[in-house]
């Protein structure tokens, strides 16, 4: 059964956290593990906004610490549904650390996370498709394809010679290459 298309902006969740004593390692930064936690669920229940089902995480494609986060600082986590495909969604986050005292807010994190939609019995079921409504979320839903295949190859679900938007890229990039001029 297919369902009703929904905007990706209704996927949209923002959370906010105080990193605790509790949070922290021997060097008063927020562990990693905590940081993953808070990601994993700030996209679930942005996966679980757009599919209106119960999710199951899928991957997590790579997430880099730019920046360690103190104790005491407030983190917002922001995820959004990117694109949707039969029964998986992709959702991408950001985390901004914040330290209120200073006035300083950086970037720390950001993510592209895969779920996908369950019935009770936990086999996947069909999701509504993803409506891109502004350029920024219409670039995203373009990449989510790209990105999809790039994690099914690597995982061996996909024969890299059927990764057909991955193809169509690196033959942009060779032709680029093929038109630069010598120099």
């Amino acid at each position: 059964m297919t369902r009703k298309p929904k905007p990706v902006k209704d996927s949209f969740v923002r959370m906010t956290e105080l990193v605790l004593p509790n949070d922290t390692n021997t060097l008063n930064n927020l562990m990693g593990g905590r940081m993953m936690h808070l990601m994993d669920v700030a996209a679930a229940i942005s996966a679980q906004r757009h599919s209106n089902r119960i999710v199951v995480t899928a991957s997590v494609d790579n997430v880099s610490f730019r920046e360690g986060i103190k104790l005491g600082s407030v983190i917002t986590l922001e995820a959004q549904v990117t694109r949707s495909f039969s029964s998986s969604m992709e959702v991408h986050i950001n985390v901004w650390s914040e330290d209120i005292p200073s006035g300083t807010k950086v970037k720390s994190n950001e993510a592209f996370f895969t779920f996908v939609a369950v019935d009770q019995s936990g086999r996947p079921i069909d999701v509504p498709d993803a409506v891109p409504e502004t350029a920024e979320e219409q670039a995203m839903f373009e990449g989510a394809l790209r990105r999809r295949q790039l994690r099914l190859v690597l995982g061996g679900r996909m024969a890299p010679q059927e990764a057909t938007e991955l193809k169509a890229l690196f033959d942009l990039v060779a032709q680029a290459a093929e038109d630069e001029p010598a120099g």
